[in-house]
C-alpha cells in the first residue's frame, strides 16, 4: 500500500453539525469552511497535488473548468500561495465586469484562456499542446484535469473518511450526499469507505455529465486509484447511487424553485448554498432524504462555492 504525500493547507477537520430545516433535523458536514480563499472541497484535492507539482518544480500549473469554476480559483490562490503562476483554460466568455470566481483568478493575475464549449470538450488536449510551448520554453508545468479529479487528488476524500471517523459513530451513517461535477469527491469517498470497511452508500448528485458518464468517471477515478497506490481493498459499485435530474437547467444556471429552497434555507441555518454545485445537490437532498426524515442517517456534504454566488446575486435577491 502506497500512501501519497500532501501539503497541509486545507483547515481541518471541518465541523460537523446538526441543522435543523423545515422541522427536521439532518447532518451537514461543512466542508465549505475549509478556508477562505481556499475554500470548499477542492482544497483537499489540492493538498496532494499541489505536494506533486512543488516536488516536480514546476513554475506553473495550468488547469480548467467553468469561467465560475471553484476548482479554477482555488487552484490560482494555492499556485500563488506556493511560488507558482497559473493558467486557467475556462469555459465561458471574458466580460469587463468579471464577478466571483472569475474576479478572483484575475485579480490573482491568472493566464486565463477562455473556450467555447466545443473546445471545452477537447481541453485535456488543449492543454498538454499547449504545455509543451512552455516545456520548449524552459518552463515545467504541472497539468491538473478538471476538478482536481485523479488517482492522486481523490486521496483528499479518502482521508475524509478518517476524518469522519473521529466525529461519529460511522458506522451508524447508511450514507453520504453530495454534488458531483468531475466524480473526484465521490471516488475518494468510495475507496475511503472501502478501506475502512464501512458499508456507506455514497449519493452523487451529477451536475454537469450524464447519469451514464459521471458513473463511469467516478468508478474509473476509484478504480483506477486502488491500483496506482496498491490499495487492499474492492469497490462495491452498489455502494454509488447517481441522483439524476437536478441539474435539468444546466451547469452554469438554476431555476427558481432550487433559489427558493436556498433562500428559504440561508434565512432558516444562517449557510449559503452556491448555485452550480451545493443548491442543486441540496434540492436533491431535501427531496429524497429530508422528506423521509433521514438526515441523521444520511449526511449532507456542503463542498462549498461561496464565490459562485456574487455571480448570480440578481436571481438569487430576486427569488421569491
Amino acid at each position: 500500500m502506497i500512501i501519497p504525500n500532501r501539503i497541509l493547507f486545507a483547515n481541518i477537520p471541518t465541523p460537523l453539525e446538526v441543522i435543523k430545516f423545515d422541522g427536521k433535523s439532518f447532518l451537514l458536514k461543512r466542508d465549505d469552511l475549509t478556508g477562505v480563499e481556499l475554500s470548499g472541497n477542492k482544497v483537499r484535492k489540492l493538498e496532494y497535488l499541489i505536494y506533486q507539482a512543488k516536488r516536480e518544480k514546476s513554475d506553473y500549473i495550468f488547469t480548467t473548468g467553468g469561467d465560475q469554476s471553484n476548482h479554477a480559483r482555488a487552484t490560482a490562490v494555492a499556485a500563488a500561495k506556493f511560488g507558482m503562476k497559473s493558467k486557467l483554460f475556462l469555459w465561458g466568455k471574458n466580460s469587463g465586469s468579471s464577478n466571483g470566481n472569475l474576479f478572483i483568478d484575475k485579480f490573482l493575475g491568472a493566464d486565463i484562456s477562455f473556450l467555447n464549449k466545443e473546445d471545452f470538450g477537447n481541453v485535456n488536449q488543449i492543454m498538454f499542446e499547449e504545455r509543451a510551448k512552455y516545456v520548449k520554453q524552459g518552463r515545467k508545468v504541472f497539468v491538473i484535469p478538471e476538478g482536481g479529479s485523479t488517482t492522486l487528488g481523490i486521496w483528499g476524500y479518502i482521508n475524509f473518511i478518517e476524518e469522519l471517523k473521529n466525529q461519529i459513530e460511522i458506522r451508524n451513517l447508511r450514507g453520504i450526499f453530495s454534488a458531483s461535477g468531475s466524480g473526484g469527491t465521490a471516488a475518494g469517498l468510495l475507496v475511503g469507505a472501502a478501506l475502512s470497511k464501512v458499508n456507506l452508500k455514497i449519493f452523487a448528485v451529477n451536475v454537469l455529465y450524464s447519469k451514464e458518464k459521471i458513473k463511469k468517471k467516478i468508478i474509473d477515478l476509484a478504480e483506477g486509484c486502488i491500483l496506482d497506490y496498491k490499495l487492499p481493498c474492492r469497490i462495491n459499485e452498489d455502494n454509488l447511487e447517481i441522483v439524476d435530474g437536478y441539474s435539468a437547467e444546466g451547469y452554469k444556471n438554476i431555476n427558481e424553485d432550487k433559489l427558493t429552497l436556498i433562500k428559504r434555507f440561508a434565512r432558516e441555518s444562517g449557510i449559503i448554498l452556491d448555485p452550480a454545485y451545493t443548491g442543486k445537490a441540496f434540492a436533491g437532498y431535501y427531496e429524497t432524504i429530508l422528506d423521509k426524515n433521514d438526515g441523521k442517517k444520511v449526511l449532507f456534504l456542503h463542498t462549498g462555492g461561496i464565490f459562485g454566488v456574487f455571480a448570480k446575486r440578481t436571481q438569487y435577491l430576486s427569488a421569491s
